[in-house]
């Protein structure tokens, strides 16, 4: 039995929410597991396995602007970033002093590597987009990129091999990605979702016409999608369910006419509200799509990127060619 630290990047859900089948994976081998984290993202990780040990990590606490572009809200958070990577690299190396970690699972965080043991970078953007006006530097942000995972043992892709069948695109098929790094290191492990193996369970009662609303990601994007969303659907005659992707809060349902607000839901009932509903909005976050890829109901989405989320447009376009999603800007 070998003892892994599972540790995704604060930054909305998503990264947290695909670490949970490999949580359940690394379990159902036998493994130990430890949790590690902060913020929202290591509650929801808690939430799903609140017996194993969890380590706080260096905590994130970036935000969005308000407007459409974030390039100058991103330069801005970069110091804090590499602050952050600086302060997680110091506190895994107080953990392995501690105790024997065989493997370091590092969901998107640069500094959990370690010549100590064996560490493991998950990332579905080899390739980085820029903004429109700022592409000019994506082969220099990708060089960086590769430099932090070339520091990890293996890099995990979360996607299909063949690029016909991707998830991710050019984002996790990158021409130039093997260039930086040898092929061996880099694995596609296929797409990661909770909601894996779930099935339509028709024995309990939903409404018909049902719109379900998943939001996701940093503020104040995530609650500015919100109240937009209350206003589209104030006065609406058909059902409409709002996940506000609120883990830390207590899990108390508000109703407003024909629309339920709830900050959270567990596994089981999410992916039975989502396979009931016949049309879901969504940031198209990549953990958002495998979720609903592995339900099967890509084509029911409306697909609305965050603002200044190049890799989001372009994953809400590249989806709405392939499934007939629909896009929202």
């Amino acid at each position: 039995m070998s003892k892994y630290l599972v540790a995704p990047l604060n930054w909305g859900l998503g990264h947290a929410s695909r670490c949970v089948p490999l949580v359940r994976r690394f379990l159902d081998e036998g493994h130990e597991v430890i949790l590690g984290g902060d913020g929202d993202s290591l509650t929801l990780l808690r939430k799903h396995f609140p017996n194993l040990r969890y380590v706080r990590l260096a905590p994130l606490k970036l935000r969005y602007g308000s407007g459409k572009r974030q390039v100058w809200a991103m330069i801005r958070a970069l110091p804090q970033l590499l602050l952050r990577a600086v302060k997680d690299h110091a506190m895994l190396q107080a953990v392995l002093r501690e105790e024997h970690i065989d493997r370091v699972v590092s969901d998107n965080r640069f500094g959990l590597y370690s010549t100590a043991t064996e560490s493991v970078y998950i990332t579905h953007q080899l390739h980085i987009m820029l903004p429109q006006g700022w592409r000019w530097l994506e082969p220099l942000a990708e060089r960086l990129h590769a430099r932090i995972y070339r520091r990890f043992n293996e890099v995990w892709v979360p996607d299909y091999e063949n690029p016909a069948q991707s998830l991710s695109g050019a984002l996790g098929h990158p021409q130039s990605a093997i260039s930086h790094h040898p092929s061996s290191i880099i694995h596609y492990i296929g797409p990661l979702s909770r909601f894996e193996g779930c099935t339509r369970d028709d024995t309990k009662s939903y409404p018909e016409h049902l719109t379900t609303v998943v939001l996701s990601g940093p503020e104040p994007q995530r609650t500015m999608l919100e109240r937009e969303l209350l206003q589209r659907f104030a006065g609406t005659q058909d059902p409409v369910i709002i996940i506000q992707g609120l883990p830390g809060r207590p899990n108390t349902r508000i109703t407003r006419g024909k629309i339920t607000v709830v900050p959270y839901m567990n596994d089981t009932e999410m992916a039975q509200t989502l396979l009931h509903s016949g049309h879901i909005i969504a940031r198209s976050g990549y953990s958002t799509i495998m979720d609903l890829h592995a339900l099967g109901i890509l084509d029911r989405a409306e697909l609305i990127p965050t603002p200044g989320q190049p890799e989001q447009e372009y994953l809400a376009r590249l989806l709405a060619r392939g499934t007939g999603s629909k896009v929202t800007c």
